[in-house]
């Protein structure tokens, strides 16, 4: 993300492809009340947390905001899975369920205390550096809406069909296999927003099932990428293309490596991200 701290811990992992999502959080690090309202907890300990506490890392999100300073500290890239929510073996991959699944956790806990105010819900915050987060968030294929309703009040309203069809927003609380009710608010979407013109780069693991071409899988992108492939003249097939991964997917996109100048290895399957974005497939 532009202008944030980054403090990559390494351990990324491919996505799984669909839906672009993001999911909010707060620290929550302490539990206070409106008679008994604490400090809040220094950025410096949670950033320290997430990137050298060997139970930190197993946790960590995307991004870490603190709404007071705007200061944004980075621990994964957008394109790797993070760790902030659970994932039950079995079930969903929630850390990996989309294209994209950015996780931001706002440095809060409700009836926080800071210079002499205290603040019973994350929206009361100044929201420092929030337009900017959420502007980058937007430009990985995140649509400005939540998809469960915005945050009000600590509850959760999961639904597993609306987590694996949908793009967008989603509260901690709603988010299928977690028992948090976070982030209880968040700011407002600033602006109405437009997706992004053109798909983000889903990661080299979504056209891939282990160490082969992920033959079968489904999805929207291949046919986008399918007609881009035609439309520059890499088009290998004989029907389609079509949403279902298949040999001439594979054959095409080559095709358009080489056109683009690789060689060997270089040019084989999967996709990477400087030919994807040359191919400008249409955001889907």
């Amino acid at each position: 993300m532009p202008g944030a701290q980054r403090l990559d811990i390494g351990n990324h992992g491919a996505m799984d492809g669909g839906p672009a999502k993001a999911a909010a959080h707060i620290t929550w690090d302490r539990n206070a009340s409106a008679a008994n309202p604490a400090p809040l907890v220094p950025y410096e300990r949670l950033r320290d947390y997430f990137s050298k506490n060997p139970d930190g890392k197993q946790v960590a999100p995307h991004i870490l905001w603190d709404p007071f300073t705007g200061r944004v500290c980075q621990f994964f890239p957008a394109n790797s899975r993070s760790l902030s929510l659970r994932d039950l073996a079995g079930g969903t991959r929630t850390n990996r369920a989309g294209s994209v699944v950015i996780q931001i956790e706002a440095l809060f806990f409700p009836h926080c205390e800071v210079d002499g105010r205290v603040y019973a819900k994350l929206a009361d915050t100044p929201c420092k550096g929030w337009p900017e987060l959420q502007a980058w968030v937007h430009s990985w294929g995140v649509p400005n809406a939540w998809v469960m309703g915005a945050p009000s009040g600590f509850k959760s309203r999961r639904s597993a069909p609306a987590w694996s069809g949908s793009s967008g927003w989603y509260a901690h609380g709603d988010v299928p296999e977690n028992d948090h009710t976070d982030p209880g608010s968040w700011p407002a979407f600033v602006g109405g927003g437009q997706a992004p013109r053109y798909e983000p780069f889903p990661g080299a693991g979504f056209f891939m099932s282990g160490d082969r071409p992920a033959f079968g899988k489904s999805s929207p992108i291949f046919t986008a990428m399918g007609k881009r492939l035609v439309a520059v003249g890499c088009g290998r097939y004989k029907v389609g293309p079509g949403p279902r991964l298949g040999q001439a997917d594979v054959d095409s996109y080559e095709a358009w490596q080489r056109k683009c100048g690789y060689t060997g290895a270089a040019a084989k399957w999967p996709p990477g991200p400087t030919t994807w974005s040359k191919l400008q497939v249409p955001n889907v």
